[in-house]
């Protein structure tokens, strides 16, 4: 299943500074490995995707340098997980985690999240994390914005009911675009009930390097838990 050429892209730059030895074996070596096949179905159950018994799939777009899906990975081995990055040097950054850790629960797709959104089966995800995706500010931008009605309808339709949706953004305009897109629809349900619980990460919900920056630059996150309806 390749790129649909017509999607505006929702991501910035594929690559950074040169990569060390290392890590350019684990990408050539390692991540054929793990690289989610879009080509075959989708299995069901899609759990069946790893080894070993698992009993629910989570989906995170975005992963960055993969420190979230690494602390997940680990403190869930009974949930498999699929990551979604398209920065190459992220995902060469979390398969030296992955090698170093022995994670077998952890599935790659190294291109566009809306790719594996497509591929995916009906209700076949109990979560979904979006965490500090890129909030493209400018206002000619903002149709580049990963989070919209079309993509929150395509997460309604992969999840199954009280699957969560969390998402996680620096940016009050971006959180305001979310909140828009969700009581546009009648899918998701916010489940905060005062602003503490916007403004504090839950105990298993751990801080990212995207987090840490912003809050060190002034910045304030805002974190969101809907549930499936």
């Amino acid at each position: 299943m390749g790129r649909d050429p017509r999607r505006l892209r929702t991501y910035g730059r594929r690559k950074g500074h040169r990569l060390s030895a290392r890590k350019t074996r684990l990408l050539d070596e390692l991540l054929p490995k793990l690289r989610l096949d879009l080509e075959a179905p989708p299995p069901a159950p899609l759990a069946s995707l790893f080894p070993g018994s698992h009993s629910q799939v989570w989906l995170e777009i975005g992963f960055g340098a993969g420190e979230h899906l690494v602390w997940q990975a680990q403190a869930n081995p009974h949930i498999g997980f699929i990551g979604c990055e398209p920065f190459i040097n992220g995902v060469a950054t979390l398969l030296g985690e992955i090698d170093a850790r022995k994670l077998a629960n952890i599935l790659i797709h190294d291109g566009d999240a809306r790719e594996v959104l497509d591929w995916l089966g009906d209700a076949s995800l109990a979560r979904i994390f979006l965490l500090y995706p890129d909030p493209w500010p400018k206002a000619r931008h903002h149709k580049r914005r990963l989070m919209s009605p079309r993509t929150l309808a395509a997460f309604a339709r992969v999840m199954n009911r009280d699957a969560q949706l969390r998402v996680a953004s620096d940016s009050g305009d971006y959180v305001r675009t979310t909140l828009e897109a969700v009581f546009a629809g009648k899918d998701f349900e916010w489940l905060a009930e005062g602003p503490a619980d916007w403004r504090a990460r839950p105990p298993d919900w751990p801080q990212t390097r995207y987090e840490k920056k912003a809050l060190g630059e002034g910045g304030k996150a805002h974190s969101l838990i809907f549930r499936r309806v």
